[in-house]
């Protein structure tokens, strides 16, 4: 290596870091597996981030699932959650499933592999981890939610990648393995899994590790649901709730439901709190008279719902009140003591 670009490698972190940073709404490609190769292996992704976002910041990440009969675009112009976005300085992702994947563009969040952390799950994954590595992401803070099939995939994400996620929200989403086809998973939708929440919590709470532990949820339905039954919604709860027990050392069970009916602008609701260490770790609502839609939507794009309440706001006041516990200090002095021996020797 001449000097010169010894000198510009050296320089190379200096000058990331002074870059501007890319803004507003952005787009990209992930695989759609791990080993994914080609164009027509691989999905879209778009990202937004805030004007006021800089790369000396660490700001929140939001993902966002979309449901079937939506793509990226239209879920972020009907939750209008890019709003939040810039109100609150946070970014957000949002991945998109592709027609190859399956032609209504609904998350497989039933596929076998899927179910245990494999398939599309990881893809998701490794997604949210590229996007942490090159924007100002707090990884203590990245957050989760989806509706109808993205609500299901926001649980096998919850169960399967508990560490990298802080807190998360189901809008119409069906519980954690809840059906293993496409032909269970309508069954499920239309009159709520035919396991027990509780028998499913047990059999994730006995693979639990590092990578596994409780996630916040947020659970949100409407009464009128059709498209899927509100019956999902109480499964979620109990599952999430038993979960949530098994895993805390000494298992402790959530405490509650402490309700609320809140009748303020547009439709009145019912909030269920469940609480530990006066802290809600799992929240439901059910809105009143509301179908399969985002509450507080663009009503021009399908499944929103102009009245209230507005759940994206509902769901960023949820999750951003948590974070992930520190990860330990020795592996990240590990990785500046190899960063300082290869910088001195080139």
């Amino acid at each position: 290596m001449t000097p010169m670009r010894a000198t510009l490698s050296r320089l190379a972190p200096w000058r990331r870091l002074h870059a501007p940073l890319p803004a507003g709404w952005l787009a990209g490609r992930f695989p759609h597996a791990l080993r994914a190769r080609t164009f027509r292996q691989q999905r879209d992704y778009f990202l937004y981030v805030p004007t006021t976002v800089t790369r000396r910041d660490r700001v929140p990440l939001l993902v966002m699932l979309h449901g079937c009969s939506q793509d990226a675009r239209t879920f972020a112009e009907g939750t209008r959650m890019n709003e939040v976005a810039d109100q609150h300085h946070f970014i957000v992702l949002y991945p998109q499933q592709s027609l190859q994947a399956n032609p209504l563009r609904c998350w497989n969040w039933f596929e076998p592999r899927t179910r245990e952390g494999a398939g599309e799950a990881a893809a998701i994954v490794t997604l949210v981890r590229d996007i942490a590595r090159r924007y100002p992401v707090d990884r203590s803070r990245v957050y989760l939610a989806g509706i109808s099939a993205g609500g299901a995939m926001t649980a096998v994400l919850a169960f399967c990648y508990g560490a990298i996620f802080a807190a998360c929200a189901m809008v119409a989403g069906v519980m954690y393995r809840g059906a293993d086809s496409a032909l269970a998973a309508a069954q499920t939708m239309r009159a709520g899994a035919r396991l027990s929440p509780e028998t499913t919590a047990h059999e994730a709470a006995r693979r639990v590790s590092r990578k596994l532990r409780f996630v916040p949820a947020l659970v949100m339905h409407g009464s009128r649901d059709t498209v899927v039954h509100p019956r999902n919604a109480e499964q979620i709860v109990s599952q999430f709730r038993k979960f949530a027990e098994l895993v805390s050392t000494p298992p402790e069970p959530l405490a509650g439901p402490v309700e609320r009916c809140i009748n303020g602008e547009g439709r009145k609701y019912w909030q269920r709190d469940y609480v530990r260490s006066d802290q809600v770790l799992l929240r439901s609502i059910s809105v009143d008279g509301l179908g399969h839609a985002w509450s507080g939507g663009d009503e021009r794009h399908r499944f929103n719902d102009a009245a209230h309440p507005d759940a994206s706001r509902l769901i960023w006041d949820f999750v951003s009140k948590f974070r992930r516990p520190a990860p330990p200090r020795w592996p990240l002095i590990r990785f500046w003591f190899r960063y300082l021996r290869r910088y001195l020797r080139s």
